[in-house]
């Protein structure tokens, strides 16, 4: 993987890069949005420190360890990521609230699209801002979006406190077998 230099991490501010996203996935992973480091990589949770690729692994959702460079693989498995919102910032707390609620709707047209059959939306203040739903907690939600179940799993980001990786591997196993119990 090529670290990519200061220069080019500052000039990703407000860029996107594209989902990895195929009709009819059976999980189809939601980040709040971009960071800098990603967007300078065009990878999804590219930023060393990031431990979504670690804890899919460890949960189970994938075979070996995938490296950013890899996401593509997903969709063989099943699996793609997107965004609540596309643009690059260097965290999720300079997006606003009007920038959120925007991009639930992009993303619920996104889904009418591509009807996964799950989304699982990582992070639960994100989701509560962007859905306006303020008393949502983790696991399975009771509103679908279309036809599309709801799940809100933890921020893998490093910077999640709450969820060391062998707490957040647990959690991403258990909504793995969630799945497997649904017959996904």
């Amino acid at each position: 993987m090529i670290k990519p230099t200061k220069a080019a991490i500052a000039a990703a501010q407000n860029q996107t890069i594209r989902d990895v996203i195929a009709p009819e996935l059976d999980v189809l992973f939601c980040g709040i949005n971009t960071g800098l480091y990603s967007a300078a990589t065009g990878h999804h949770f590219a930023r060393p420190g990031n431990r979504f690729w670690p804890t899919l692994h460890r949960a189970g959702f994938t075979p070996v360890l995938f490296t950013p460079y890899q996401e593509l693989e997903l969709i063989s498995l099943g699996y793609g990521i997107t965004n609540i919102v596309d643009r690059a910032t260097a965290s999720a707390a300079e997006l606003t609230i009007e920038e959120l609620k925007q991009g639930s709707q992009n993303l619920r047209r996104k889904l009418e699209v591509f009807r996964p059959k799950v989304l699982a939306v990582l992070g639960i203040s994100a989701y509560r801002t962007a859905f306006e739903l303020p008393k949502a907690t983790l696991g399975r939600q009771p509103e679908t979006m279309g036809e599309t179940i709801v799940w809100v799993l933890p921020n893998p980001s490093g910077l999640n406190a709450h969820f060391p990786p062998v707490k957040l591997a647990e959690v991403f196993r258990e909504f793995r077998e969630g799945l497997a119990f649904m017959g996904f």
